[in-house]
């Protein structure tokens, strides 16, 4: 089995609306993706790779600085949203089990004005320009998502109302650390299959709380990235759009079942930082 490729330009950055038929065919597409394996490739979203290469480019320019230089910009160092800023090498921990992630993060979670920005030439413009870009195109997948389950669009659209605010958690995170021989995802059967570059597209996968939002009928799946081979002295870059429910948006199995217990979207991101970082 391999991660499914679904063409989104019927629904595009690029297109006013999407017709009914056109809705039925990307809902279908989607919720076989979700259900089955738990990521898909979208292609034509309207992001352009030139949009992408730009924020690559500034994030480079930023993590090449010394550390001293990004030391202000640290994560938690920010009392409107604490999750904003620079993660250090080993700093996060994703896996309990094992030593702290090899690698740096820049998370962009916060649009306050009073945010400091690294004196980098054009970083704050566009890094704010492809989170908007990013909301933009996350409100529309979601939107299709709804549909796929026969709901009412509000039902996810309006716990995501205050994305780019600090009662929201939606995160940008330019990703700067080693590269690997393979990226793998590990299916429902508990097989790992590989993720293969695909120009162009954006690959987006169910999150835990978005399983738990429609009662096991999408899958988040366990993914991860390897260690380079030894002697491999390259790094590597990646962004990744992190989408949170908003602070106060109470979260309940949407099917009406009590197969898992309410949470706030706040509460439970409070849960998975303190696991990653510590309490």
């Amino acid at each position: 089995m391999s991660i499914p490729v679904v063409d989104f330009g019927a629904y595009s950055l690029s297109e006013e609306d999407v017709t009914d038929d056109q809705m039925q065919n990307l809902s279908k597409d989607l919720k076989t993706a979700f259900t089955e394996v738990g990521f898909v490739f979208l292609k034509n979203t309207g992001i352009t790779q030139e949009e992408v290469d730009r924020v690559m480019a500034i994030s480079k320019t930023f993590f090449l600085q010394p550390d001293e230089v990004k030391q202000p910009f640290s994560r938690k160092s920010f009392a409107h949203n604490p999750n904003h800023g620079w993660v250090s090498l080993e700093m996060e921990k994703l896996n309990p089990r094992r030593p702290g992630d090899l690698k740096e993060a820049f998370n962009y979670a916060s649009l306050h004005p009073d945010i400091r920005w690294p004196s980098i030439k054009g970083f704050q413009e566009i890094q704010t320009s492809f989170f908007q870009r990013c909301t933009e195109l996350s409100l529309r997948v979601l939107r299709v998502m709804a549909h796929s389950l026969g709901l009412n669009p509000e039902v996810f659209l309006g716990a995501h109302r205050l994305i780019g605010t600090d009662e929201n958690g939606t995160t940008l995170r330019s990703l700067y650390y080693p590269p690997v021989n393979h990226e793998t995802v590990r299916k429902r059967s508990g097989e790992f299959i590989c993720a293969p570059s695909v120009p162009g597209a954006a690959l987006i996968n169910v999150a835990d709380l978005m399983q738990r939002w429609t009662s096991d009928q999408f899958v988040s799946v366990v993914h991860r990235v390897l260690l380079p081979p030894a002697g491999d002295p390259s790094t590597r870059q990646s962004l990744a759009f992190f989408v949170q429910p908003d602070d106060e948006a109470l979260i309940t199995c949407c099917d009406g079942s009590n197969k898992y217990p309410p949470v706030t979207g706040g509460d439970y991101l409070t849960e998975r930082f303190n696991a990653s970082y510590g309490n």
